[in-house]
């Protein structure tokens, strides 16, 4: 879960106006669409845009309205119907199967979410709040920043099982392109991992710790399309030896032999966008690859995969003391950028942004975590198993989720967010 670092009381006006603009994102990300775009589901991962709409407002009437005695539930069944995975508050209707619900409808979840709102801006207008009530408010504002992402990545994955290759957004593509830069050595030593310091963090980045590690070069630039598909023209993904033994099954029982999204027509590669089918630019940032596909590409290159300590302690070196915690001026316009699904040229001063980046650490606790109580201690924790780390966030991720402490975190074959490649070489 998101927790606050602070524990000064925010001003009222400064947490309703941020409800506010929080809740009218996600109405902004949906809007472009159909009720029968919101009602797919494509795959067991992915999550219909309606039940995103409805679970983020479950969220606030679950863990805030219903501790008020003058809040009117909107529809008692939704309680199960759109809980996720907090088995402390109940029953959870099947993750695969939120595809198979067409009712309520588009317009009866929208009508739920302007009903909470209501409520939520009464509660908010009304007396001051508790310091774990604030707590929760702002747990539940990050909380559907996430799932303004995953609504980008899942629509993404639906519209390309069309054979049309819908667009989501039809203004002019404007391509992007990825900078050279230099590497960054991290010298062998201590360093300090972790959030600290005032702002807000989930729980998983902290607490603060030490430790050592052995030195090595990590590279100021992603790796590109034109890079990947050197790799692939030598038989990338015909040659074991790259490859880890589950990764290599997955290129044998799923057939991969591209990242998601490529499509190869008339001897020329193309990749589909949420502006469309574009052909591949070699200059971006390859997209849209698993941790297998990233690791055999490193291996492939000679290279290898960063630790996610290697990765934060190299972008905080890399970064102006003054903006280590900022967010870079490439994600002002990010709107614009998550339509689009365009790879912005990353900063110079920054391994932040463009996508996420794998790391070859597995996701665990740093020393000292303990769970928040309750069911909100459900958030991060339980899922610290079989998943592994990914740095810098992309072009689909909240700006203000864009830190170098931010951990997230998927299963080695993941494919459909906007995962990308960073390698390191051990000094």
């Amino acid at each position: 879960m998101i927790q606050a670092a602070e524990s000064t009381q925010v001003e009222p006006i400064t947490i309703e106006a941020a409800y506010e603009a929080v809740r009218e994102r996600s109405l902004q990300i949906a809007r472009p669409l159909s009720a029968e775009d919101c009602a797919v589901q494509s795959m067991p991962d992915a999550s219909p845009i309606r039940w995103h709409l409805a679970h983020t407002t479950w969220f606030f009437e679950t863990f805030l309205l219903r501790g008020d005695p003058t809040y009117q539930v909107f529809d008692p069944g939704y309680e199960y119907l759109f809980n996720s995975y907090y088995n402390q508050v109940g029953e959870q209707y099947p993750r695969t199967q939120r595809g198979l619900i067409t009712r309520p409808g588009l317009d009866e979840t929208l009508a739920y979410r302007t009903h909470v709102d209501r409520a939520m801006l009464r509660w908010l207008r009304g007396p001051s709040r508790s310091e774990e009530q604030t707590s929760v408010l702002r747990t539940g504002l990050n909380h559907e920043q996430q799932h303004q992402e995953l609504m980008l990545t899942d629509i993404k994955h639906a519209l390309s099982c069309n054979p049309l290759w819908p667009v989501y957004d039809d203004r002019a593509f404007e391509s992007s392109t990825s900078e050279e830069t230099d590497w960054s050595v991290v010298e062998p030593g201590q360093y300090e991992i972790g959030h600290v310091g005032p702002g807000f963090a989930f729980d998983n980045e902290s607490p603060r710790h030490t430790v050592y590690l052995n030195g090595c070069k990590v590279s100021g630039s992603l790796v590109t399309c034109g890079e990947y598909l050197r790799f692939m023209n030598e038989g990338g993904y015909e040659r074991p030896e790259f490859w880890l033994s589950l990764g290599w099954s997955h290129v044998q029982d799923e057939g991969w032999t591209s990242p998601l999204y490529w499509v190869r027509r008339d001897d020329q590669w193309f990749q589909f966008t949420l502006a469309g089918l574009k052909p591949v630019c070699p200059e971006w940032p390859v997209c849209h690859v698993s941790l297998f596909e990233a690791d055999a590409y490193a291996r492939w290159a000679g290279q290898r995969l960063t630790t996610e300590f290697e990765w934060e302690v190299a972008q905080r070196q890399c970064a102006d003391a003054d903006s280590a915690e900022s967010v870079p001026d490439q994600f002002a316009d990010h709107l614009l950028n998550h339509q689009k699904a365009i790879h912005p040229t990353r900063n110079s001063n920054s391994l932040l942004g463009g996508v996420w980046q794998w790391t070859s650490s597995s996701y665990a606790a740093y020393p000292g975590y303990r769970p928040p109580e309750g069911a909100l201690g459900e958030y991060n924790g339980k899922f610290m198993c079989n998943q592994y780390v990914l740095r810098g966030g992309s072009v689909a991720t909240d700006s203000q989720h864009v830190r170098p402490t931010y951990r997230n975190f998927f299963p080695a074959d993941a494919r459909w967010q906007f995962t990308g490649i960073r390698v390191a070489q051990s000094l």
